[in-house]
C-alpha cells in the first residue's frame, strides 16, 4: 500500500468504500472488486478498500472490534501487539506513575492507543511515512487524537526531552519482508535500543521471543508473555520498571498469570511419575521450569529437558497436565506394534529432546485403529523415551493398557 492509498481511505469517499468493501458477500477476489467498481469507486480506491476488508476481518483476533474501524499494513498487522498484551503493558506504565510516553517505531498504533486508552499521552512516530498515516488514521478513527501525535520520523532523532517513559519496538524484518533473528540486524539499531535506559530510565523493549537473555540490558527485567499458548513477545522492563529477574506472564481469555523468579535456577531431576506436565512456552523461555516444579512438586525427566514429572495433580495455568498411561518402547516396529495392539489411529505427537521428525514418524507408524492418543518423545535420564500420555485436564485419549 502506498501513502496515497492511505490517504484516499481516509476522505469521505474511501470510508464509504471501505463500508461498501465489508459488505461484500462471497471471497471471490474479482466479483468483489467488479461490485465496487459498479457502484462507482475508482479500481484503485477499490482494491484498495477490498484490501482492508480483508485486512480487518484478519485484524479482529488481535484488536476485536476495533479492528473494524481501523486501517493496517500486511506488515503492520503481523507485527502488531495483541490487544490484551498492550492493555496489560499500558496498565503497568500508568500504575509506575508514566505520564508520557514515547513509542518509538508505532506500527498501526496498537500500543500507542492501549497508552492513550490508559491515560498517558504518546508521542508516537514511525520512520515509515505508510505506517505513520495509518497510525494516525487510527488513533483519529478511535477518538484518541488528543491524546497522540503521530510523526513520521527516525526513532534515533527522536527528541525525548518531553517524556517520562519509552517504549520501542524495533522492526524485525528486512524491507522484503523476511524476518530478522539477530538483533544486530534490527532497526533501529541494537545499539541505540539498548541505550535507550540510560537516557529515559522507564524504558520498555519488545523484543522477539527467541531474544538471548544474554542481551538484556542490565538489571532489566525479562517477560515473556503467552496468549492462549501461543508465545508471542518479550520485553524487557528496564531501570525502576524492573521487577522480579524473569517473568513469564500466560493470558487465556479473560484471565491472566505470571510466575516470576530469576531465570537461572535448575530442577531437580527425578524418576517418572503418575503426570507429566508440558510447561507453557513462556516459561519455558523466561527459564523459569525451576520455578515451575517447586510449585507442583516436581522433577524433571531429564536434566536438559523441560518436562516436568509429578506422583499428584496439582492445578497450574502454566503447564498443561497428562497423565502418564505408560512407557512406550522407542524402536519403530516396537513402537508401531505396541500403538497398534492399542488400536490407536489418531495420534497427537508432543517431543522435546527428540531428533524425530513428527510427521516422518506418523507416516511410518501407519495407524489405522479407532482411539485417539497423546505420545510425547523425550528423554529420561539421557535416554531417548516415548511415553503414551492422556490429558489430565479434560477429556482425552480413550487408549490405554
Amino acid at each position: 500500500m502506498e501513502l496515497e492509498d492511505v490517504l484516499a481511505l481516509d476522505t469521505q469517499a474511501g470510508r464509504a468504500a471501505l463500508a461498501a468493501a465489508g459488505a461484500v458477500p462471497g471471497d471471490d477476489p474479482l466479483a468483489a472488486a467488479s461490485a465496487l467498481r459498479a457502484r462507482g469507486f475508482e479500481p484503485r480506491l477499490a482494491a484498495a478498500a477490498l484490501t482492508q476488508a480483508d485486512l480487518r476481518r484478519r485484524a479482529a483476533a488481535k484488536f476485536g472490534p476495533d479492528a473494524a474501524g481501523m486501517l493496517f499494513t500486511r506488515a503492520g498487522l503481523e507485527q502488531a501487539t495483541r490487544g490484551a498484551v498492550a492493555r496489560r503493558r499500558a496498565a503497568r506504565l500508568a500504575a509506575a506513575g508514566v505520564r508520557r510516553v514515547a513509542d518509538l517505531g508505532c506500527g498501526v498504533g496498537a500500543d500507542s492507543i492501549a497508552f492513550a486508552r490508559a491515560g498517558l499521552r504518546v508521542q508516537a512516530v514511525d520512520a515509515s511515512p505508510v505506517t505513520a498515516a495509518v497510525a494516525a488514521a487510527n488513533v483519529r478513527a478511535l477518538g484518541l487524537r488528543d491524546s497522540v501525535t503521530v510523526d513520521t520520523q527516525d526513532a534515533t532523532e527522536t527528541p525525548l526531552d518531553a517524556v517520562d517513559a519509552v517504549f520501542c519496538d524495533p522492526a524485525r524484518r528486512t524491507s522484503g519482508g523476511r524476518r530478522v533473528f539477530d538483533p544486530r540486524a534490527y532497526s533501529p539499531p541494537w545499539e541505540f535500543v539498548t541505550g535507550l535506559p540510560g537516557r529515559v530510565p522507564h524504558t520498555v523493549l519488545k523484543l522477539a521471543p527467541g531474544i538471548d537473555h544474554a542481551l538484556l540490558p542490565a538489571g532489566a527485567e525479562g517477560e515473556w508473555v503467552s496468549v492462549d499458548g501461543d508465545v508471542v513477545e518479550a520485553a524487557a522492563w528496564c531501570g525502576p520498571l524492573a521487577g522480579a529477574p524473569r517473568r513469564a506472564t500466560v493470558l487465556r481469555g479473560s484471565e491472566a498469570f505470571e510466575l516470576t523468579g530469576t531465570g537461572e535456577r535448575q530442577a531437580p531431576a527425578g524418576p517418572l511419575g503418575a503426570y507429566l506436565y508440558d510447561p507453557d512456552g513462556a516459561v519455558v523461555r523466561a527459564h523459569l521450569v525451576a520455578e515451575l516444579a517447586e510449585a507442583l512438586d516436581g522433577a524433571l525427566l531429564d536434566p536438559t529437558i523441560a518436562y516436568v514429572t509429578t506422583n499428584q495433580r496439582i492445578e497450574t495455568p502454566f503447564a498443561r497436565p497428562y497423565t502418564i498411561l505408560e512407557r512406550l518402547p522407542i524402536a519403530l516396529k516396537k513402537l508401531r506394534a505396541a500403538l497398534r495392539a492399542l488400536d490407536v489411529g489418531a495420534l497427537q505427537i508432543l517431543k522435546r529432546g527428540s531428533a524425530h521428525d513428527v510427521e516422518e514418524l506418523r507416516r511410518q507408524l501407519r495407524l489405522d485403529g479407532s482411539r485417539t492418543a497423546v505420545l510425547a518423545l523425550t528423554r529420561i535420564g539421557g535416554a531417548p523415551a516415548a511415553l503414551l500420555l492422556t490429558p489430565a485436564d479434560g477429556p482425552g485419549a480413550a487408549a490405554g493398557r
